[in-house]
């Protein structure tokens, strides 16, 4: 069985001291707003984990009127989900996430967040690096200085998986 899975986050930045997507701190003039770590990469990732197998959304099992989850690293999000996931019998094929921000830059980071999602999906065994490398694919891209984006406003991410019975 095949299963594919959407997921869709944005979080509106503001003045800060950097951003954590994909696990990575990005060093910059911003910050995400959220009760969490705001990592809308994680967010969308486990949004897309969640729809692929049937179990809701990040919100329903991890509320932001739950104090538990104030500031939370999304690391720990990821790591649960992927977890149910597997209780439904179902492991990750593969995934695509598409990053659309103005600034910073992410070109430089996307190696450490791939890293950083294959190491908590279980991807980084001896044998698996050159699977983790071309299941999870990470790009990013501008709105041309146009919108929300485009005027630094905010970071939003796409996600899609697919997840298959072992």
């Amino acid at each position: 069985m095949i299963r594919i899975g959407h997921g869709y986050d944005v979080h509106r930045l503001a003045d800060g001291q950097g951003i954590v997507l994909g696990g990575v701190h990005i060093p910059c003039d911003k910050a995400l707003l959220a009760h969490s770590d705001g990592d809308v990469v994680l967010h969308a990732v486990c949004d897309a984990l969640l729809g692929a197998a049937g179990l809701g959304d990040i919100g329903r099992h991890f509320p932001d009127t739950d104090d538990n989850n104030k500031n939370r690293d999304s690391r720990y999000f990821l790591k649960q989900v992927y977890q149910m996931v597997q209780h439904q019998g179902l492991v990750l094929g593969n995934m695509d996430i598409t990053i659309i921000a103005q600034a910073p830059k992410m070109a430089p980071h996307i190696p450490a967040m791939i890293a950083n999602l294959a190491q908590d999906l279980n991807m980084t065994g001896k044998d698996t690096g050159a699977q983790a490398s071309s299941a999870i694919n990470i790009k990013a891209t501008t709105t041309e200085g146009l919108g929300y984006i485009g005027r630094e406003e905010g970071i939003a991410v796409h996600a899609v998986v697919v997840l298959h019975t072992v």
